[in-house]
C-alpha cells in the first residue's frame, strides 16, 4: 500500500514547507539479540509495499555501533552491510546508520572525531547516504579536557555533530539528543540549557529525535509537541517506543499503533518505530504505524462537525467518549468501513492481522532451543571481552542473561541496582524515588522498590551468546547455562550503560546458526516472570530419561513440527492472541473479558456453596445491589470455560505452522499465556464444587490487583510501562488469591515448542487407581518403586495418599497430559490435627486389616513392601511440638512422574492449591518429607517450602520425617 494523494508523504503536507518527505519508517535500536540479514532484507520489502521509507540501524548489541564504535568493519562485514544497505535501497527505503559514540569519546579529541569520521566514511562508500548520531543513554558528565574545551555537555555534542554532517556533505541526518523526552529534560523544556543549545546550535537540516513525554508515551498530542518544537526550532522526529519490549521479558506487543491522533502528523518531521525484539511480531505494530501515516482524521477522537467524514461514519464510530471507558476496552469497536483517510486502532488492527494470516503459512525452518531476544544485566562490575559484531576467529559470549528473580535479589542485598526500559533508555540516575499508587507492584502483588523514571533493580544473571548482527542468519543455541542453586555475589549499583558496553555480540558462536546446531548445555536456569524481572530468559533445562526432554507418552504430542494438514488460523483467532498481548498501557477487549470474567466467577462463587443459591454483588461504587442466581454462576463458568479453550485452540494451531520463526517468536508467550489462564480455570473448576468458606470473600480480594487500583494506574499513562511488570498474566496471576507466591511463576520453558498443555482438575473417584499408579511411580524418592511391590501395587498409594483421598477429596487435584492420562496430583488435608486424628483412629485401623502385619522368619530381612507393611502397624509420629495453633495449619502433598519434563506443572499446581486453601480459610501449609529423599526435598524447596522450627532436613534427629512448611 502505497502512500495516497494528499498524505503525509508527499511535499505539500510538510510542516515546514521542506522538500524533504515526511520519515516514517523503523528503528532497529533495542536492547537484545539484533534482527537478521534475511529478517531486515523482509523487513524493507515490506516497507515499500506499505508506503514506509526509513530505518534506522541502531541494534544496541551491535559492538561496533556502540560499545566499540572505534573499530572499522572486515570486509566480510562490510560485504554483509553494503548488501543490507543495497537491499535498501533497491526496495526505496533509505538507509541510515547509525553509531553511538557517547559511552567513552572525548569530544574534544580530533584524534576521536578523525575516528569517527573515519568509521563513518567506510560505511559511506558502501552506499550509504543517510547517518544518524545518537547519545542517548550515556552520562552526562563531561571529561576534564572536554570541560576545558566546551562550554557545555550539549556544545560538545553539537560540535561534533555539526563536524561531521558537514564532512559527510550534509546528508540525510538524525540526531538522538541525551535528553530524549519530558521526563528527561533537566529542569524542564522550557528551561532546560541542554535543549536550548541543541536547538540553538545544531544545524537546522539536522532531524531531532524525541520519544514524547515519557520514554513510552500512553499518548503524543499536539499540546505535548508545541513546546519542543519552539525549543529544538524544528519539529522533532518521533522515536516511538509504543512496541519496545527489551524491557520485561513477559510482554509482548501485538496491538495497533495507538495513542498518536494523526493530528499531530503535520506538527512533526517524522515517525519511526521502535518495536518487539522478535521482528515475527511486528507485523501488525508496523503495519498499523503504515496506516496511520497516510491518514488525515482520527476515527477515535472528537469529530469536528465541519469535518468531511458523513454523519454516517459518525455514527458509527460511536460516542466519542467511547474513548477511554474504563471497564471495558479504551477504544470503540472498529466500524465496519471507513474512508481510508480516517485512522483507528480496531481498525487498523483487523487489516493488518488480515494481512499478517499469510506469514504463518510461509515455509520459514527454525531449530535449536528457545532463547528470548531481551538483555539483562551482567553481575555488576563484570566486563565483557571487547570484540565486534560480526565474524572474527576469536570465541567469547555477551550478555544475553537469565535473571534471577527478585526475591532473590532482595536476599542478596542487591536491592539498590539500576536497570533499564526501552530504547532510547534511561541513562544513569542518582535521582530520588517517587511514591507509586500500587507501592511498587511486582507481577503477582508483592513490595519492590520502584525508582524515579522507571530505573528497576536488574537481576544478575548468566551469559549467553548473542545473534551476529552482520553475519549470522539465525538463532544461535545455547552456550553457557548457569545453575539454580549457582552462589551470586552480591555488588553494588553501577550505571546501566557502563554495563551495556559488554553487550557485545559473540563473533564465532554467531556462526553456530540453528539451521546447524550444536548440542544445546543442559543445566538449570531461571526465568523470573514475576517479579519485576529484568528481561531476558533462558529456561531452567533438566535432563531427562531418554533425552528427548519427553515422556514416550508425551513425545507423539508434544513435539511441534510444520503439519502438511495444519489447521489455518483465522482472522478473529489472530485478533484474540493480539488482544492478550496488546499495548503497554491497554490490554485488549479479549484481555479484558478474561480479567473481567475471572474476577466476576471468583467474587460471586459464594452462589455454589450448599444451602445457597443466590448471592447479592454490586457492579460499581454507589450501585444498587443486584443479585445473582446459581444458573447464571454457572452460564458464565460455561463461557470462560469456552474462552480458555478458544486461547489453547489458537495456540495449537500455531505451534504447527509452516513458519518456524513466527512460531519461536510467538511460542514463549503464548505458552505461558496458555498455562495461566488454565490455572484460573481449575481453579474456578474447584470453586463450582462449593467446597470453601462462606466467609471467603474476605480472603479473596488482593490487595493489589486489576480491580483494586492497577487499573487506573496502568490505563492513565502516568507512569513508565515498566513499574506494571509482566503484562496481562502478571495481572491474571495476581487475581490468584495468593499474597506471596512470586516464586512460584519462576519456571522453565520447553526447549522447543510443544503442544503438550497440562490440565489440572479437581480429582474424582475414577481417579484413584491412576493416583495410586502415579504414587508408585514416585514412591522411591521420586523414580519408579514398581519393582519392590509388585505383590502390592496398591499399597504405597494407600499408605502416602490414601487418608487424602478418604477425607478431603475436595481439596484434590489430578494433572493431565493431552493423551488424558494422569501424570502427577497434589492433595491437601486443611486442618492437620483433625486429618492426623482421622488418620489414627478411622483409616490405619481399616487399613491394618487389610494388611496384616508381616512376621519375618528366623535371619530373614523385610522386603520393602513387608516393611511399609510392619510400619502401618506403628503408630503414627506426633505432629511436631513447635507448632502453634495446628488447627491453622493444612498438610499437602505433591507428586510428578519423572518423565515430565515441564517444570511449570508442579509450581502451578501448588499455587492453585494454596489458593483453594486461603479460600478455605487456611493460610499455613504442612509437608512432611522422609530425611533421606533428597529429590523431594529438592522439589518441596523448590515450591518454597522451608524447614520447620528448629528442624533441619540434613540433620540427623530421632524422626525420619522433616516437616517443611510455607505461608501464602
Amino acid at each position: 500500500m502505497m502512500a495516497p494523494a494528499g498524505s503525509p508523504g508527499l511535499e505539500s503536507d510538510l510542516p515546514r514547507g521542506e522538500s524533504r518527505p515526511f520519515v516514517c519508517g523503523v528503528v532497529e535500536g533495542f536492547y537484545g539479540r539484533p534482527w537478521t540479514l534475511t529478517q531486515r532484507k523482509d523487513l524493507f520489502e515490506k516497507m515499500e509495499a506499505w508506503g514506509m521509507g526509513s530505518y534506522l540501524y541502531a541494534p544496541k548489541d551491535d559492538c561496533k555501533h556502540r560499545a566499540f564504535w572505534r573499530e572499522l568493519y572486515t570486509v566480510e562485514e562490510a560485504d554483509h552491510l553494503q548488501s543490507l544497505i543495497t537491499a535498501a535501497s533497491d526496495r526505496n527505503v533509505d538507509f541510515y546508520y547509525a553509531i553511538s559514540p557517547g559511552l567513552d569519546i572525548t569530544y574534544s579529541n580530533s584524534k576521536e572525531v578523525a575516528t569517527l569520521k573515519r568509521k563513518l566514511d567506510q560505511v559511506a562508500q558502501l552506499g550509504c547516504k543517510a547517518f544518524a548520531l545518537l547519545f542517548d543513554d550515556i552520562e552526562a558528565e563531561m571529561s576534564k579536557p572536554d570541560k576545558e574545551a566546551f562550554q557545555s555537555f550539549a556544545a560538545a555534542q553539537v560540535s561534533v555533530t555539526n563536524e561531521i554532517y558537514q564532512h559527510l556533505g550534509q546528508p540525510k541526518f538524525l540526531f538522538c539528543p541525551t535528553q530524549y523526552c519530558t521526563t528527561r529534560a533537566i529542569p524542564t523544556i522550557a528551561t532546560s540549557e541542554y535543549l536550548k543549545t541543541i536547538g540553538s546550535k545544531l544545524a537546522p537540516d539536522i532531524d531531532i529525535m524525541w520519544t514524547g513525554d515519557k520514554v513510552i508515551p500512553r499518548d503524543i498530542t499536539v499540546p505535548s509537541l508545541e513546546e519542543i518544537t519552539t525549543v529544538l526550532k524544528r519539529p522533532p522526529v518521533i522515536w516511538d517506543n509504543e512496541h519496545a519490549n527489551d524491557y520485561d521479558q513477559k510482554r509482548l506487543y501485538l496491538g495497533p499503533y495507538s495513542g498518536r491522533s494523526p493530528d499531530i502528523i503535520p506538527k512533526l518531521r517524522g515517525v519511526m518505530t521502535n518495536p518487539n525484539c522478535e521482528y515475527g511480531a511486528n507485523f501488525v505494530a508496523i503495519h498499523s504505524l503504515a496506516a496511520w501515516s497516510h491518514c488525515t482524521v482520527d476515527g477515535c477522537g472528537s469529530l469536528s462537525p465541519h469535518d468531511t467524514v458523513s454523519a454516517d461514519i459518525k455514527l458509527e464510530l460511536g460516542s466519542p467518549s467511547g474513548c477511554g471507558t474504563p471497564d471495558t476496552q479504551l477504544v470503540p469497536p472498529p466500524p465496519s468501513h471507513l474512508p481510508p483517510h480516517v485512522y483507528h486502532p480496531r481498525h487498523a488492527l483487523r487489516s493488518a492481522v488480515t494481512d499478517w494470516l499469510g506469514e504463518f503459512t510461509k515455509v520459514k525452518t527454525m531449530w535449536g532451543p528457545i532463547t528470548k531476544p531481551q538483555v539483562g544485566l551482567n553481575p555488576t562490575g563484570i566486563l565483557q571481552p571487547s570484540v565486534n559484531t560480526c565474524i572474527t576467529t576469536t570465541a567469547t559470549t555477551s550478555s544475553v542473561n537469565s535473571p534471577l528473580p527478585m526475591a532473590t535479589l532482595s536476599s542478596l542485598g542487591m536491592s539498590n541496582l539500576s536497570g533499564g526500559p526501552a530504547s532510547p533508555k534511561l541513562e544513569s540516575v542518582s535521582s530520588q524515588s517517587v511514591v507509586n499508587p500500587y507501592t511498587g507492584l511486582s507481577s503477582v502483588g508483592t513490595q519492590v522498590p520502584i525508582v524515579h523514571q522507571g530505573v528497576m533493580p536488574p537481576l544478575v544473571t548468566p551469559l549467553v551468546p548473542v545473534m551476529n548482527s552482520l553475519v549470522s542468519h539465525n538463532e544461535v543455541v545455547l552456550e553457557r547455562p548457569v545453575s539454580e542453586s549457582q552462589d551470586l555475589k552480591p555488588s553494588g549499583p553501577e550505571p546501566m550503560e557502563v554495563l551495556e558496553t559488554g553487550n557485545c555480540t559473540s563473533p564465532l558462536h554467531a556462526m553456530e546458526s540453528t539451521t546447524n546446531p550444536s548440542t544445546p548445555a543442559t543445566g538449570d536456569m531461571v526465568e523470573g516472570n514475576t517479579g519485576p524481572p529484568t528481561p531476558a530468559s533462558v529456561m531452567q533445562v533438566e535432563p531427562c530419561l531418554d533425552g528427548s526432554g519427553l515422556s514416550k507418552a508425551e513425545s507423539t504430542t508434544m513435539l511441534c513440527e510444520p503439519e502438511d494438514s495444519y489447521s489455518i488460523l483465522t482472522v478473529q483467532e489472530l485478533e484474540l492472541i493480539c488482544d492478550l498481548f496488546y499495548l503497554p498501557c491497554e490490554h485488549g477487549p479479549k484481555a479484558i473479558e478474561v480479567l473481567t470474567e475471572f474476577y466476576w466467577l471468583k467474587t460471586h462463587a459464594g452462589v455454589m456453596l450448599a444451602d445457597v443459591h443466590r448471592v447479592s454483588s454490586t457492579t460499581g461504587v454507589g450501585e444498587e445491589e443486584v443479585e445473582v442466581g446459581r444458573p447464571e454462576w454457572i452460564k458464565r463458568k460455561e463461557e470462560f470455560v469456552e474462552l480458555v479453550q478458544d486461547i489453547r485452540r489458537v495456540f495449537e494451531k500455531i505451534c504447527c505452522v509452516p513458519n518456524r520463526e513466527l512460531v519461536y517468536n510467538l511460542y514463549t508467550y503464548l505458552w505461558d499465556m496458555v498455562g495461566v489462564v488454565f490455572m484460573l480455570l481449575s481453579y474456578i473448576d474447584w470453586l463450582a464444587l462449593g467446597q470453601f468458606s462462606p466467609k471467603y470473600k474476605q480472603l479473596i480480594i488482593g490487595r493489589h490487583t486489576w480491580f483494586s487500583g492497577i487499573r487506573e494506574a496502568f490505563q492513565s499513562g502516568d507512569h513508565e510501562p515498566w513499574v506494571f511488570r509482566g503484562g496481562l498474566t502478571a495481572d491474571l496471576q495476581r487475581l490468584m488469591p495468593v499474597d506471596s507466591g512470586n516464586d512460584l511463576f519462576l519456571y522453565q520453558y520447553p526447549d522447543t515448542p510443544t503442544s503438550q498443555v497440562y490440565n489440572i482438575r479437581p480429582y474424582r473417584v475414577e481417579d484413584l487407581e491412576a493416583c495410586h499408579s502415579v504414587a508408585l511411580q514416585t514412591w522411591d524418592d521420586g523414580m519408579d518403586a514398581s519393582e519392590d511391590y509388585a505383590t502390592h501395587p496398591t499399597l504405597v498409594g494407600e499408605k502416602s495418599i490414601g487418608p487424602f483421598m478418604a477425607f478431603c477429596p475436595g481439596l484434590g487435584f489430578v494433572f493431565e497430559n493431552n493423551l488424558g492420562q494422569v501424570v502427577g496430583y497434589i492433595f491437601a488435608a486443611p486442618n492437620i490435627s483433625e486429618f492426623h486424628q482421622s488418620v489414627t483412629n478411622v483409616w490405619l485401623p481399616e487399613v491394618r486389616c487389610k494388611f496384616p502385619l508381616v512376621e519375618p522368619g528366623e535371619g530373614e530381612l523385610l522386603t520393602p513392601c513387608e516393611a511399609m507393611i510392619n510400619s502401618l502397624h506403628k503408630d503414627p509420629e506426633p505432629l511436631p511440638a513447635f507448632i502453634d495453633g495446628p488447627d491453622s495449619w493444612a498438610l499437602c502433598r505433591l507428586a510428578v512422574l519423572s518423565t515430565v519434563s515441564d517444570a511449570s506443572l508442579s509450581r502451578r499446581s501448588t499455587m492453585l492449591m494454596l489458593a483453594c486453601l486461603r479460600t478455605s480459610g487456611v493460610l499455613k501449609v504442612l509437608t512432611e518429607v522422609p530425611k533421606k529423599e533428597k529429590y523431594m526435598m529438592d522439589l518441596y524447596t523448590k515450591m518454597g517450602f522451608m524447614p520447620l522450627g528448629a528442624e533441619s532436613p540434613t540433620e540427623p534427629g530421632a524422626a525420619d520425617t522433616t516437616h517443611l512448611f510455607r505461608r501464602y
